[in-house]
Formats: C-alpha cells, structure tokens, sequence
C-alpha cells in the first residue's frame, strides 16, 4: 500500500483539528448544562459549581489555540491543493475533492469560532 500523499496528510489534520473544535464545544456546552441543572440545595453545590466553572475556563482557553493551529493547518492545505492543480502532478481526483470539502468544512467551523469570541 503506498504512503499516504501529502494532500491526504494535509486534509487528515485539517479534518482532525475541526473535529477537535467541535468537541470542545460539546464540551463546553455539557459544563454549561451541568452548572444550570446544578440543585442548589445540595451540600457540595459551592464546591461543584467552583469545579465546573474551572473546567468552563479551561475549555475556553483551548479555543485561541486551536483556532491558530486550524489557520495554519487550512494554509498548509491551501499550498498543497495549490501544488495538486500544478500541470504535471498526478493527484487523486478524490483527494482533491475531500481537500476542498475539508477546506469549506473548516472555513465554516473558522468563521464560527470568530464569531464565538466576540460575543
């Protein structure tokens, strides 16, 4: 089996990045969910609460991060869907067309961070 192409690599991080966003907002959700639905009758509630509240910042910082690391991941993909359309390469037709779509996928998931962080 031949090694995976750069595109692919490329495409596979991308994917991974997004992915990981996208989790991390589930996450982020589920400590919202948990801090709402928290029974304030409860004698470890404070304590809870302060625990919840820590892991809330702790995902929150994680999203800077990520989103520079998907800028770069989708600029490095930009270059190598750049090279794949260079006359002379013998690209898969389909990894370009997964490329593209990981590309738009991403560009979407970017663009909803930017606008998560200024509200």
């Amino acid at each position: 089996m031949a090694p995976p192409s750069k595109l692919a690599i490329a495409t596979s991080s991308l994917l991974r990045l997004v992915k990981e966003e996208s989790s991390y907002h589930k996450e982020l959700q589920g400590q919202l969910a948990r801090i709402e639905n928290l029974d304030e009758g409860d004698e470890n509630a404070e304590y809870i609460m302060k625990q919840e509240r820590k892991g809330i910042e702790e995902t929150k910082a994680m999203f800077p991060e990520l989103r520079d690391r998907i800028k770069v991941a989708m600029e490095r993909l930009d270059l190598q869907l750049e090279a794949a359309d260079e006359v002379g390469t013998d690209t898969n037709p389909e990894e370009v067309t997964k490329a593209k779509e990981a590309m738009a996928q991403a560009k979407t998931s970017y663009k909803e961070m930017a606008s998560d962080n200024q509200s």
